[in-house]
Formats: structure tokens, C-alpha cells, sequence
């Protein structure tokens, strides 16, 4: 019997946490977290222990398809990988030819191997790299841009040095990050006080020493409000707001009108308690996480919700503090050279981007841009047309508002392409779908984990691919070779990951311990002294020059939020620990774990309405509806009804997810529309749905 441990990263959501897998006589038999990766002690949460149910699905994408049918349909025919890649490198060297390679759009989840996506979209000539965050955390990201200069990745959260966490749009014990939810619970152990911010109450604020249920919609009143206290109590880092803060009279004089006396008629909490909770969040400061959110596309005022957090840990000193925000370090922080990027080895292409990002909207950042907006450009043909999409791990259709828009959109298109390790509506309505080996499967490029200690990390296959499938650098460098695109025809992943260590001193070797290689021997606290924000000032800056240019105002008054109507709720959303998004509810382990979702009520509407716990009824919006169980409580607001996001899939070749639950977005009508102008966020709980007892 062969036994060995393969150290790799988890797939199953987007934090990517460090695995080692135990393979034995070429099976995989076990995974665990990496015990050498700090903070995951060993551990990973319940969809990382159900990678090996996904790598044994039968009901995975097993072999390369191309349509046979409309788009849709269902029909397709198998295809060999070389008929498959030929297929969609004549159909991208056709949209070439007749648009430019600026007609083609690529989307992926972002995150640490991106790399080798831009670097093919530059080869073809095209700008137009989007990843899933208009649907996540593009507002915060904008919001850090306007305060710092710099984006939200460019701060830690240093949880377990905290005396204090404010989760406000961060569900963190259910949204699981392994690490951080072990440096909180090691934070909890030693005196953190948590303080969770919510429109019901979950396993996060169970956790709490104060939960406060506000109304939906009005985060910014109580953030307000809470600065209003800071400011007029004199509670805030007074020298380092004179050393590092600009604008803060300005500050002072846009939140005078915004007591908590204000906030309770506009939130529903009392006074006293926002007064009460803001002295004690002082007194803990400099070590201060107040979370400025992970999925933000939520209201049309989230960017400024988001900007209000990042000011508040301003105000308490918390920006570079030990147990606060302090700042991430990259390799050359700690005197290491970084990666040699993939993209390096093409031209940056000059072209406009075709969602707007940097010339239309001057203010967004344009690496990822915003794909709602591409999509407006697929619609439109304005700036011009875009005819060929390939969706990367990435699911719009469930992941963004209205799939029924949405399709209509994406049949303007002359190829659709879903590079997939599950199915999805997006790969079901796709023109080819290119099967992904699972992540226990497959080998990826080389990535660097910025933070106190950064580090690089690797990603090894542990087990040969079970069904007909390739790992993303084999699809995009064999397609690259189709269409002749050097120098990015790599033969094999050595060779990119020797590409990429050239010049940092580390070899591919140095990752056979522990799977990371350490760029620094201890946590930096770099000092902020001397330290300057990538601002026009070099400060923190409350007004953003960006914005004001934009016409956009840096300090948006409040705006009451819209109140449903009689016999109406907000919809919201959220996650769950078992389940991520839509790419998990078909898994045969976490199947069995949540099988659907159901509908939250607060539990003395329901009653009004006659509706039973567990009861079926009927959700509708604008003449779209779905059946759904409902689950009355008191821990909702009654303004909000919730459902966890990612169910009601009707793909046949998804036998335990079909049918099951409902999907949120079929439920907003008219959803690509409304989004945050000043931080690009689509805001999906802008809607409003009526509930029938059947």
C-alpha cells in the first residue's frame, strides 16, 4: 500500500484555504486543513470536507460538450478536448477578425491565480477582464479606494489582537473563512467584545455581546450616527486624527444633524443603546475591527455605508493599529521580490474598457471592473460590440439579478463559453462547456497571500483527473497554442511555476514541507510613521477629490430607505456554513446536509397572514413566483423576509438539487439596473416581494 500527503488549496469557495490531502494507492482518501498554515489549525469547515464528494460526482461535467440545440436546451454532443479547443479558437479568431480581440469578455471569482486570465485576455488584445465582485464586494473595495488610495485587500483584519469587532454585512460564522473565524473565537477567549449589526439574527449574532436588529436599509443612519457621538463626545484618536485624517471639520459639520435620537426613528434602535455601544467601541480603540463587509451589493447607499465604516476606524486610531486594520504587507514590504507575473508577458492593451470602468466611470478602479455593465455593452453594442464571452468558474445567471435579462443579453452573443467544474445555468446555457478538473485534481500557478506574513502558496494535483477533464492552465495555454498566442504556450505547469519564481530566490522545491514558502519570519506591524496613503494629500481623506470630480458626493446625505408596501417585504439573502452559493446544493454530502432553502417571516406577520410554520406559500414579484417553505421567526425583521442564496436550480443533469427551494434573483426583475453609481454594486436587496398563503 502507497500512502503520501499532498499539500494543496481547497476549491470550494473562494477563500481558498490551505489543504493537505492523504492519497493511498492513488486514491484520495482524506482532506484536512494544511497544519503548517497559521491559524487554520488543522481545520477546514464542511464544504472543504465534501471536496471528496465532488471529486467522486458522476454529475459533474465529465467530458468537453458543444451545443447541439438552441441555447438552453440541453442538447449537446461530446467532443474530444483537441475538436473542443479548436472549436472555440476558430469561433474567437472570427470575433477577432470581424470586431477586434476587444469583443471579448472573460469573467472568473477572482482571487490569487487570476494571473494567468489576464495574461490570455491581453494576449488576444482585450481589456475586458471582469471578475464576480459587482455582485460581492466591489463596493468596499471603492469605498477603501476613496479613503486610502488603496483597496480593501491592502488592510488585515487582525482579529485576534482585537478588543473589540463590529460585524455589520459580515455573517462570519456562517460565510466561513477558516482563519478568521478561529483568530475571533481566539480574540473572544481573551476579552474581544463582538458587536453584530443585522436585519435578523444569526449563528454570528448568537455569538454577540450586542446584536442590534436595525431596519433594512438603514445601516448608513446608524453609521452616521455613531460617528456623531465619536465626534461630539471628543471619543476619537484625536493625534492621529490630526496627524493622518483631512477633512475632519467637514466631517464634523455633515454629521451634526445625525443624533442617535435621529438614528432610533430611522433604525429602530434606541438612542441610548447607539450612544452606549459607540463609548464602548472608544474606550477599546486603536484595537478596533469595525468589518466594512464582504457581500455588499446590497443597497443603493452600500458604498457609502462601507465608506463610513473604513472613517469610524479612522476616527479610532485603528488604520495600521496592532489589533485594529493594520497594513498588509507584500513581498517587497519584507524585502522579497514577488512573483513575476503571467500578464507581464503581453502589453497592457490600450483599448477602452467596454463596461465604462476608467473613462466613463473615471472614479472605479478598472482591474476587474463591472461586469453588469459589460453586459450592458453585449445589449447595447456601445462602445462596441462584444461577441464572445467566457465565463471562468462563474455563474451570472444565478449569481446576478434577473437570469430572464440576462439570457436575452447573452443570445446577442456569437460564442458563450463555461469553463466549470459543476454545472450551472450559466454552463447550461452556454454554446461549450470546457469540464474543470476539481481542485483535488488539478495543479494551478503559483500564488502570494498578502498580510502580516506573506507568503506563496501552491496549488498540486493530488489524484489524476477521474473523468475527461483539465486544469485551467491546460484550457487556456491550449488555447493559446490554437491560436498561436507566444510566449503563453507553456507545455507544462513546471515550467510556468518556474516562470514565475524567476528572480525571488525560491524554487519549486522549497514548497515540498509545507506547500508555502515564507516571505518574512514573523507578523510586521509596519509603523506609520513616515508612512504615506496613496491619496493626493498623503492622508486620509473624508472628501475624495476622485468622486467630487465625478460629481458624486464623498458625504451623501441620508436617504430613508423605501418601505415595502401593505402585504410586501424586502427580499434579502444570504449564506449559510454548508453551502456556497449555487456551485455546492448539487454536492451528494452537502445535499444531504441543506437540501433547500426556505423563506424567513417574522413570525407575527406570518401569523397575520394565516401562515404556518414549515406551511408552503407562494413569493412573487412583478408576475415572477415561486413556491417556497416558510420558517416563521421572530428573528427577522418584519420589513425583511431572507432566504439563503444559491437553490431552485431546474438543470435535469442535477438530480438532488432539482426542484429544490428557490432562487433570489429570479425574483428581481429588472435587477441589472439598479446598482450603486458610486461604488458600481449591483444592490439586490432593493426589491420587494409579496407572500400568499396557498
Amino acid at each position: 500500500m502507497s500512502r503520501n500527503q499532498v499539500f494543496s488549496i481547497c476549491g470550494m469557495c473562494t477563500v481558498r484555504c490551505p489543504i493537505q490531502a492523504e492519497v493511498v494507492d492513488g486514491r484520495c482518501a482524506s482532506v484536512q486543513g494544511n497544519p503548517y498554515a497559521a491559524g487554520i489549525n488543522g481545520a477546514i469547515c464542511a464544504r472543504g470536507g465534501a471536496g471528496l464528494a465532488l471529486l467522486n460526482d458522476d454529475e459533474r461535467p465529465r467530458y468537453p460538450l458543444i451545443r447541439a440545440g438552441g441555447r438552453g436546451e440541453g442538447k449537446w454532443r461530446r467532443a474530444s478536448w483537441d475538436e473542443a479547443l479548436d472549436y472555440v479558437a476558430e469561433k474567437l479568431a472570427s470575433v477577432s477578425s470581424s470586431h477586434g480581440g476587444k469583443s471579448i469578455l472573460f469573467s472568473d471569482r477572482g482571487g490569487p491565480f487570476r494571473d494567468l486570465h489576464q495574461a490570455f485576455l491581453r494576449a488576444l488584445g482585450s481589456p475586458n477582464y471582469c471578475n464576480h465582485d459587482v455582485s460581492c464586494a466591489r463596493n468596499v473595495h471603492h469605498a477603501a479606494q476613496s479613503v486610502f488610495g488603496f483597496g480593501r485587500q491592502d488592510l488585515v483584519y487582525d482579529l485576534k489582537n482585537a478588543r473589540h469587532v463590529v460585524l455589520q454585512t459580515r455573517n462570519i460564522f456562517e460565510s466561513i473563512n477558516v482563519k478568521e473565524v478561529n483568530d475571533l473565537l481566539e480574540g473572544m477567549e481573551n476579552g474581544c467584545k463582538l458587536t453584530v449589526i443585522d436585519i435578523r439574527a444569526t449563528n454570528t449574532s448568537a455569538k454577540a455581546d450586542r446584536f442590534f436588529m436595525v431596519r433594512p436599509g438603514s445601516d448608513y443612519a446608524f453609521n452616521l450616527a455613531a460617528i456623531h457621538v465619536l465626534l461630539e463626545e471628543g471619543l476619537y484618536d484625536s493625534e492621529f486624527a490630526a496627524a493622518w485624517i483631512q477633512d475632519l471639520e467637514e466631517l464634523r459639520g455633515f454629521v451634526a444633524p445625525y443624533t442617535p435620537e435621529w438614528a432610533e426613528e430611522e433604525t429602530g434602535i434606541p438612542a441610548a443603546d447607539i450612544a452606549s455601544f459607540t463609548r464602548a467601541l472608544a474606550k477599546a480603540k486603536p484595537a478596533v475591527v469595525w468589518h466594512p463587509g464582504w457581500m455588499t451589493a446590497r443597497y443603493t447607499d452600500s458604498f457609502h455605508v462601507c465608506r463610513s465604516i473604513y472613517i469610524i476606524n479612522a476616527l479610532l486610531g485603528a488604520i495600521g493599529a496592532k489589533g485594529g486594520l493594520p497594513f498588509s504587507n507584500k513581498p517587497g514590504d519584507v524585502s522579497r521580490k514577488g512573483l513575476r507575473p503571467l500578464a507581464g508577458l503581453f502589453d497592457a492593451v490600450k483599448e477602452k474598457r467596454a463596461d465604462g470602468v476608467g473613462w466613463r466611470y473615471p472614479h472605479f478602479d478598472s482591474g476587474p471592473g463591472l461586469l453588469h455593465l459589460a453586459f450592458k455593452a453585449i445589449e447595447t453594442e456601445d462602445p462596441y460590440p462584444v461577441k464572445a464571452y467566457i465565463a471562468y468558474r462563474h455563474d451570472p445567471l444565478m449569481a446576478m439579478p434577473d437570469p430572464e435579462s440576462q439570457k436575452r443579453i447573452l443570445e446577442k452573443l456569437d460564442l458563450l463559453v463555461s469553463v466549470t467544474f459543476s454545472w450551472s445555468d450559466t454552463a447550461w446555457f452556454s454554446d461549450v462547456v470546457l469540464p474543470l478538473s476539481t481542485y483535488l485534481e488539478r495543479e494551478s500557478i503559483i500564488g502570494c497571500k498578502n498580510g502580516l506574513k506573506p507568503y506563496f502558496f501552491v496549488r498540486k494535483r493530488a489524484v489524476a483527473p477521474i473523468f475527461d477533464t483539465k486544469a485551467d492552465w491546460e484550457i487556456i495555454c491550449g488555447l493559446a497554442k490554437k491560436l498561436k498566442l507566444d510566449p503563453l504556450c507553456f507545455d507544462s505547469i513546471e515550467d510556468i511555476w518556474r516562470y514565475q519564481l524567476d528572480g525571488t530566490g525560491v524554487s519549486i522545491e522549497d514548497f515540498d514541507a509545507t506547500g508555502m514558502v515564507q516571505l518574512s519570519d514573523a507578523p510586521l506591524y509596519r509603523k506609520r510613521e513616515g508612512f504615506q496613503f496613496n491619496t493626493p494629500s498623503g492622508k486620509i481623506e473624508i472628501v475624495s477629490a476622485k468622486l467630487e470630480k465625478a460629481g458624486l458626493p464623498s458625504l451623501k446625505p441620508y436617504q430613508r430607505p423605501v418601505a415595502p408596501g401593505a402585504g410586501s417585504f424586502r427580499i434579502t439573502f444570504g449564506r449559510c456554513p454548508v453551502h456556497t452559493q449555487g456551485h455546492t446544493v448539487n454536492n451528494p454530502l452537502l445535499c444531504e446536509q441543506m437540501p433547500e432553502n426556505v423563506l424567513w417571516i417574522n413570525k407575527a406577520a406570518g401569523e397575520k397572514m394565516r401562515i404556518a410554520d414549515g406551511e408552503e406559500v407562494e413569493v412573487s414579484s412583478t408576475g415572477r413566483c415561486a413556491r417556497i417553505k416558510a420558517k416563521l421567526t421572530e428573528f427577522i425583521h418584519p420589513e425583511a423576509v431572507f432566504m439563503v442564496h444559491g437553490f431552485g436550480h431546474t438543470l435535469p443533469v442535477e438530480s438532488r438539487a432539482f426542484g429544490k427551494g428557490v432562487s433570489d434573483g429570479c425574483l428581481m426583475p429588472g435587477g441589472l439596473e439598479i446598482w450603486d453609481s458610486s461604488g458600481g454594486g449591483i444592490a439586490m436587496q432593493e426589491h420587494f416581494v409579496k407572500i400568499r398563503k396557498l
